[in-house]
Order: C-alpha cells, then structure tokens, then sequence
C-alpha cells in the first residue's frame, strides 16, 4: 500500500505532506524499467502520464542508456519530445541516434521551431538532413533557415510562430483571428503589426487588445518596438537586454527589418543560465561544455589544457624558489613561511579577478570607469596588505621570537597583495582588449603573478635584510 501510494505521487509530482522529486520516489524507476521491459505500454504510460518535461528529462537520465529509446518508442506520441531540450547534450545525442528517423521527425512536428532547432542543433550534418528531409517542405524551410544563423545567436533561439497582422485591421478582426485560427503559438505576450513586405511596425501588448473596442484599428494601438532583436546578435547581449529592461518577450527582424521570430523571457532565461554555467566552469579551468555525463577521455583531454598551464606556473615559481637555496638552507623557517605569501596573495587575485570577470562579462566594467575600478582595487589591496601584515608580524615574531623575520613578511605581505589587485584586474581587461576570453585565461595568468611576486618578494627582502 505504501509503494502503490509513493508511485501515486511521484506521478503527480507532490506527496502527501510536500513536494516530491519523482525520481526520488523509492521504486519509481524499478517500475518504470519493468514495464520497459515486458513492452507494457499501458503500465509505462499510467507512470510517466503527469511528469512534467523536466521531470520526464531527469527520469530518462536515470534509466540506464539502453532503457532510453526504448521508452521513447514505446510511448510514441505520447512522449513529450520537450523533454529532450532538459537533457546534457551527451545524453540527448545518445538518445537521437538510437532513435529511428521516422520517431524523431514525428517529436519534432509537435514542437515549437525554438525547441526543434536547439535539438537538432548538436547533430552531425548528415544526421540532420537526413531528418530534415522527411519533414514537409514549410517546415524544413523554417528549421533549415534557424540552423543556417550562428551558433549562439538570436536566431537560433528564436520561435518563428508569432501573430503578425496588418495595421489596417480593427481590434475586433484581430480577436476573432485569434479565437478561431488553429496552428497559432500556446503562449504569446503581444501581437505585432507589419506592412504589407513584413515590415515591422510595431507590437500590441494582449493587455491593450483586450481593453480596446472592438471598432478601433489596430494601427491606431500599435506601440513601435524600441528592443528590437536582430537574427545575428549575439544570444549574451540580447539576455543583458530583457535583464536591464525587463522584457517579457522580443520581436527579431533579419537584415531587411522583416519579422522572423520572438524572443521570449524562457528561452532567455535558459541562455542566462548557460552563460552563467560557463563563466563558472570557465573560472575553474573546466571547458563550458562539460557535463556530468560526457566520458572518461572527454573530460580528462578537456582539462588538460588547464593542467598544462599552472604547471608551468607552478615550474616558474620552483625556479624562483631555487634562486634563493641558500637563504632557506641558513634559516628554515623561511620556507615554513613562503608558502603563507603566496597563499594569500592567490586567494587575493582570485577574488579580485572573479569579480572583474563577471563584470566584463555583465558589461559593467568598461574603458570609462575602468581607472577608477582599478584604483578602488588597488586601494583594497593595499588596505588588506597592511593589516596582513601587522598580523603575520604579531605571529612570527611569537613563534620564532625574531622581529626582523615579522619585518620582512609583513612587507612582502603588502606587496603581493597590491601585486594580487592589479594583476586580477589587469589581466582580464587586457585578455577582454585582446579579444581573448578572460573568463577563460585569466586563472593561470594571475597564479603566476602571485606566487612568483609572492616567492620573490619574501625569499628576496630576506635575502636583502638578513645579509646587511
């Protein structure tokens, strides 16, 4: 009774006292893969009949690989192919080439353009005309004229089922159009107005529709769009756009100024959290299309790159180190100390970096405010470095009992902090003018500032105090 009653909920997506992840539900997944495999359509279709695309995307990455098209064939067209955007991209290719043509092509029939275009987008050629072929020609046109934008651009993102209708018309026309026309889009935010060539002239928010009389033409009403997307701009900026203004949805126009598509707020919130999850791996040396389901060799060719590069930061601090051998074979608590230098100033730069990135990354950094970011930098880079200082002097001179030793890593302290400041600003605004991905590079750049000015620093005022 227990199980039957867990089941129950995890179909519906609440327990009986709270939310329940129905993947999480104990037997779910059992039940899912038994009917499976004894082809009980019924059975499989009763589980999976309220899962929402979301959960539907989970339940399939926790099937085992070969239980995946299985299902998808055996639910048919009650298989909502939506589901097949929430997936890693290593997954959903998985899943598409097991496939056959004729099931893939009949999911993306039922799909909006967005959807069908970011699915096909990550297939090899040949396996995306082969199913382009079998889609009726208005189709394939549309899918084949978003793919040819590029990658990360709007029109790739765009949805090419929009309402557009002529300024001539009156209210009334545009309502009874919509109440009785099938094939519109599910959900719409606006009606836009065109010229007789497709023309953009403005939008119509559904609100102001609804709130006119019927009488009045549509012209009269019409608002001309100030956030007008073009197809080739780039997906990032289009993003910061909705962000800073608030929008709902966009209009796209090709070259020409005609209407192609819209925008809206769900497909751009999923680009905020892509690029986002890609500043974030970016910072921490893992390419940005890393996934938790991409294979051994993947993953361990894609960080290597990474590796590569603070070893041989890591080699030019060794050699640093090694020009003072002498100075830490007479007194050993230089190299018990030299590591706590450049520790901090790692962590220093890191912190400033990340915030430079992400506000070249967000625009908010530019030529025009660039000194005084740099300079606030610097000023909290000397600050931090001073009081550092006056701390690391307290604590060596109580564990060595020699002053002279709190002297000089107070004041390597405040250099490579100030060092820390402006290698992890200048550094990112240089790779950013250069064209190169701060995001990217910056890491390895501003290790190697930090430990070589840390190292030497330290092991050379020591070499330069202790000898006079």
């Amino acid at each position: 009774m227990r199980e039957e009653t867990d089941l129950a909920a995890s179909r519906s997506g609440r327990g009986p006292e709270h939310d329940v992840d129905p993947i999480d539900v104990p037997g779910f997944v059992e039940a899912i893969v038994g009917a499976i495999d004894v082809r009980d359509v019924e059975a499989l279709r009763g589980l999976v009949a309220d899962l929402h695309e979301t959960d539907l995307a989970r339940l399939l990455e926790a099937l085992p690989a070969s239980e995946r098209p299985r299902m998808i064939e055996l639910l048919g067209s009650d298989f909502d192919f939506t589901a097949l955007t929430e997936l890693d991209e290593t997954v959903r290719v998985q899943i598409l080439q097991e496939l056959s043509t004729q099931t893939v092509v009949e999911g993306l029939r039922d799909l909006d353009s967005d959807d069908a275009v970011y699915i096909l987008e990550d297939l090899d050629e040949a396996e995306k005309q082969e199913i382009l072929a079998q889609l009726p020609i208005p189709e394939r046109a549309t899918l084949q004229r978003s793919l040819d934008f590029p990658e990360e651009s709007a029109g790739r993102r765009m949805q090419t089922e929009f309402i557009a209708l002529p300024p001539f018309w009156t209210v009334g026309q545009a309502l009874d159009y919509i109440g009785e026309t099938d094939g519109l889009p599910e959900v719409f935010f606006e009606v836009f107005v065109v010229n007789p060539t497709f023309r953009l002239s403005g939008s119509v928010p559904l609100d102001r529709l609804l709130r006119t009389k019927r009488g009045v033409k549509i012209g009269e009403v019409v608002t001309a769009d100030r956030h007008v997307v073009n197809v080739t701009d780039d997906q990032e900026d289009v993003a910061r756009v909705f962000e800073r203004y608030n929008l709902i949805s966009a209009p796209v126009v090709d070259e020409a100024g005609r209407l192609v598509g819209v925008l809206t707020v769900d497909d751009i919130v999923d680009v905020i959290q892509e690029e986002a999850d890609e500043d974030l791996k970016a910072l921490g040396g893992v390419a940005g299309d890393e996934e938790l389901s991409d294979s051994f060799w993947y993953i361990a060719r894609s960080r290597f790159t990474w590796l590569f590069l603070n070893l041989i930061a890591a080699n030019l601090a060794s050699f640093v180190i090694s020009m003072f051998e002498d100075e830490l074979q007479k007194m050993v608590a230089l190299a018990v100390l030299m590591p706590i230098v450049a520790s901090q100033g790692g962590n220093a730069g890191t912190q400033t970096m990340t915030v430079a990135v992400r506000a070249l990354a967000t625009r908010e950094l530019r030529t025009s405010n660039a000194g005084r970011i740099i300079a606030r930098e610097l000023l909290v880079g000397l600050f931090n470095g001073v009081v550092f200082a006056v701390i690391m002097a307290v604590v060596v001179f109580a564990r060595f009992g020699v002053a002279d030793l709190g002297f000089v890593i107070a004041l390597a302290m405040i250099i490579n902090l100030v060092a820390a400041a402006l290698g992890g600003i200048l550094i990112p605004l240089t790779l950013n003018r250069f064209k190169i991905d701060p995001a990217v590079s910056s890491g390895p750049f501003v290790t190697t500032i930090t430990d070589v000015v840390g190292f030497f620093a330290f092991l050379g005022i020591a070499s330069l105090w202790f000898q006079t």
